[in-house]
């Protein structure tokens, strides 16, 4: 129940976030965001009606046709999503009436993108979606072979070429794409959070037990000890994989190489870590 409480509110404030950053700064400066935010906000220059409206139109039809595509749970929460960002759209935009947040293009592409971003994480932490871009993604995959990452690519590209046609500017177009970008990056955030951890793989064909010993004992650091050999299968090959803190990555590499100068380090970033072990 606890967690139904807390998804419901990430879609609350999530679907407020993301009519701030159309409202604000993207619809009063021409620039469209991805899926069918955009399209709104294209057709809103065109007929004049209110984007909340236009959001609503376009994405119940494809709602309806997606249904068995999404899965009934999804569905709700999407529609949920998709009635609370309509309300707020016009809630600021036709009837508080908010003044552009700022009418400089950098600033307004930047920051529209970026709490556009926090407002789709907010709503995917909540179980729900944005509704057209996901569900024609998820109807397309189901009959080719295209995966939904690239549909939707081509259906953002698809907005872009469309906002410098209909507002008649290449330049607009341009800022409509570095939103697009900030929009991703700051999903990505929301969800997965910034990890200041680094993922590190050593392999050596030195028994490494005596390694292990010391990174746990100098640098207080857990990990795990995987027995194997090498391709050929004719050597014995062990590998350590641990998670370290940024700022001790150097540390980690003196202590690797004066046990094995000819051990093999492989670092990586961390999107997100689970459990404790």
């Amino acid at each position: 129940m606890k967690k139904e409480i807390a998804n419901y509110f990430f879609l609350i404030i999530g679907s407020f976030i993301l009519s701030l950053g159309v409202v604000g700064f993207l619809s009063p400066n021409q620039i469209a965001t991805g899926g069918t935010a955009g399209i709104a906000i294209i057709l809103n220059s065109i007929f004049e009606l209110p984007i909340g409206v236009l959001f609503f139109l376009i994405n119940i039809p494809l709602l309806a046709i997606g249904l068995k595509f999404i899965g009934r749970q999804f569905a709700v929460k999407t529609v949920i999503a998709i009635a609370l960002m309509t309300i707020s759209i016009d809630l600021l935009k036709e009837f508080i009436q908010i003044k552009p947040l700022s009418n400089d293009p950098l600033l307004a592409t930047l920051y529209g993108g970026i709490l556009v971003g926090i407002g789709l994480g907010f709503i995917f932490k909540g179980g729900g979606s944005a509704g057209g871009g996901t569900i024609i993604a998820k109807i397309v995959a189901s009959k080719s072979e295209l995966k939904p990452g690239l549909v939707i690519l081509i259906l953002d590209s698809i907005v872009i070429l469309s906002s410098a046609i209909v507002f008649n500017s290449l330049e607009l177009a341009l800022w409509s794409l570095i939103s697009i970008f900030a929009t991703s990056k700051l999903v990505d955030l929301v969800l997965t959070g910034r990890s200041n951890e680094k993922l590190v793989h050593i392999s050596s064909f030195k028994e490494l037990t005596t390694l292990g010993t010391l990174i746990h004992e100098q640098l207080g650091i857990k990990g795990t000890i995987v027995k194997g050999n090498d391709l050929s299968g004719t050597e014995k090959k062990d590998v350590i994989y641990i998670v370290i803190n940024s700022n001790r990555i150097n540390m980690i590499k003196q202590l690797v190489i004066s046990y094995d100068e000819n051990a093999r380090m492989i670092i990586t970033e961390t999107k997100e870590i689970l459990g404790k072990n």
